[in-house]
Formats: C-alpha cells, sequence, structure tokens
C-alpha cells in the first residue's frame, strides 16, 4: 500500500482511479491559543504592617527585598499594588495562600486578582 503524506497548506496528489491501495494521511497542526493573564493585586489598609507586606511579597512573589519595599510603598501610597501577573489557576492559588496567610497572622490584609 502506498501512503503519501501532505500538511493542510499542500494540495494533495492526486491518486490514480484504478490503484485501490493509495490513501492520503493529512497531518493537522492545532493551534495553540495563549491562556489569559490575570494581575495578583494587593490592597491597602490602615493596619497590617509595612514588614508583612514586604515578608508577604518575599515569601509568596518571590521578590528581593529592594523590588518587595518598592511594591509595598507604591500600595501604601497609591492603595494598590501589582505583585505579579499569572495564569489563571497560578493567580488564583497565590491570592488564596496570601489571604490564608494574612487571617493566620491576624492581619486584615486584602489580595485580589483581575484579568489583564
Amino acid at each position: 500500500m502506498r501512503v503519501f503524506v501532505t500538511t493542510m497548506s499542500q494540495d494533495p496528489p492526486r491518486p490514480r482511479d484504478d490503484d485501490p491501495d493509495i490513501g492520503v494521511v493529512t497531518k493537522v497542526k492545532p493551534k495553540v491559543k495563549r491562556p489569559n493573564l490575570y494581575r495578583v493585586l494587593l490592597l491597602n489598609d490602615d493596619y497590617t504592617p509595612m514588614e508583612f507586606v514586604v515578608h508577604v511579597l518575599e515569601r509568596f512573589f518571590n521578590k528581593g527585598r529592594d523590588e518587595a519595599t518598592r511594591i509595598m510603598l507604591h500600595v501604601h501610597h497609591h492603595g494598590v499594588g501589582e505583585c505579579g501577573i499569572f495564569t489563571y489557576e497560578v493567580a488564583e492559588t497565590k491570592v488564596t495562600q496570601v489571604m490564608d496567610f494574612a487571617r493566620r497572622n491576624q492581619h486584615p490584609l486584602q489580595c485580589v486578582m483581575e484579568k489583564k
């Protein structure tokens, strides 16, 4: 049996009508869609210590001390600050981790996510 392999961008060769053993195999390349991304944000409050916010940024978002401090000050002065951009599942996990950690430490820190 003879088989012709083609891609969708090429016209398949025409088999002869008198040859019953010829078949055509077509390979289709699937189109991969990029996942939606989500921003993880910290919201300012008047009770959570600044050092705790820096610790959260270092622990859950792998920020260095300088970058964590810069983000914390942005949250303090502007009311909200971006911790990172992630796929939905990762963003959701980080929000849950931060909120659970804040509650266990009796801080009212709020962490949310929004579609980018």
